[in-house]
């Protein structure tokens, strides 16, 4: 037998070897860390409606109190993913890519804004120009203050001109507006509109179309796990992606979902609703630089950030 021939014979033996030799099934179980925001609403929808059994997967929220605990959960792998920011993906890519978003959750709409820079009720602000030198309540490094940054810019005022107090815990920055303590803060929908039925007033916020790139959370995953369990990512979506389409027809039905997990202050629970949520999307290649540039320019990361190293949109359902 010629040597060619022998080693295709073997060629040929190894591979029968190989089929032979099972493929270890992907696991069908994912972890999702959810902080308590109205953005998550759509995993409760899938869990109680069964889209999640229809994809053959299993899903277990894990409720998390801060951003701070949720990103030390991903980075310890104890959750395989979260809902997030851009500003907390970049933190965690900043040496090494970690995480990647891979849908958009939730975006601002017309009249359903996701923050809102406020004047407290016993403050005379009225307009982003009366917000010069004055401290703005905002959780520091995070997707509050780019947004702050941002539109107060875009509303005229130079970066020196924005003055920032550090009040992390969202419900205090709430009471310190209202109560005087604070006479302006950025705060998230719905608590802001809560805010505004006590009093506050409206200076800006990210509802109209020429801010609406500004803010948006996001679905992240581990990269190891978009790796080892790509397919399970994929159902994962699709259920929620399913879960949207039958909350934007019904918004209604799911009303009682929104005050219990939506955090809707009992003075507005008979006249908040639901905002609608984006179907199929990923953030936009200049949406990921701008918020590199603004990391980069406060000092939190020491690099460009490829928008590949950031965002996959290779999971969005087909």
């Amino acid at each position: 037998m010629k040597r060619s021939s022998i080693f295709l014979a073997a060629l040929l033996a190894l591979s029968l070897l190989a089929a032979c030799v099972p493929v270890k099934p992907e696991d069908n179980k994912l972890k999702v860390a959810l902080i308590p925001v109205l953005d998550i609403i759509p995993v409760f929808i899938a869990q109680q409606n069964g889209y999640f059994a229809e994809q053959g997967i299993e899903v277990e929220g894990v409720p998390v109190k801060s951003a701070q605990e949720r990103d030390v959960l991903i980075q310890t792998a104890q959750v395989d993913g979260m809902l997030t920011d851009l500003i907390s993906n970049g933190l965690l890519n900043k040496e090494a890519v970690k995480v990647k978003a891979v849908y958009t959750a939730r975006r601002p709409y017309p009249n359903a804004p996701v923050f809102r820079v406020l004047a407290g009720p016993q403050s005379a602000i009225k307009s982003p120009a009366e917000l010069k030198g004055i401290p703005i309540g905002v959780s520091q490094n995070t997707v509050i203050e780019y947004l702050t940054d941002r539109l107060l810019e875009a509303e005229g005022l130079k970066p020196a001109e924005i003055a920032k107090q550090e009040v992390s815990a969202i419900p205090v920055r709430f009471e310190q507006l209202m109560n005087g303590n604070l006479k302006a803060a950025t705060l998230p929908d719905p608590l802001a509109q809560g805010a505004i039925a006590g009093g506050a007033r409206l200076i800006v916020d990210d509802a109209a179309p020429k801010y609406s790139s500004m803010s948006q959370s996001v679905l992240s995953f581990r990269v190891d796990v978009l790796k080892a369990r790509p397919n399970t990512v994929r159902k994962f979506l699709i259920a929620w992606e399913k879960a949207v389409r039958e909350l934007n027809a019904r918004p209604d039905k799911y009303q009682g979902l929104l005050i219990e997990q939506g955090r809707v202050p009992k003075s507005i629970e008979n006249s908040y609703k639901m905002p609608p949520f984006p179907e199929r999307g990923v953030p936009t290649e200049g949406e990921i630089a701008d918020v590199v540039a603004w990391m980069r320019a406060k000092g939190l990361v020491g690099r460009d950030i490829p928008y590949a190293e950031m965002v996959d949109s290779g999971f969005l359902p087909k």
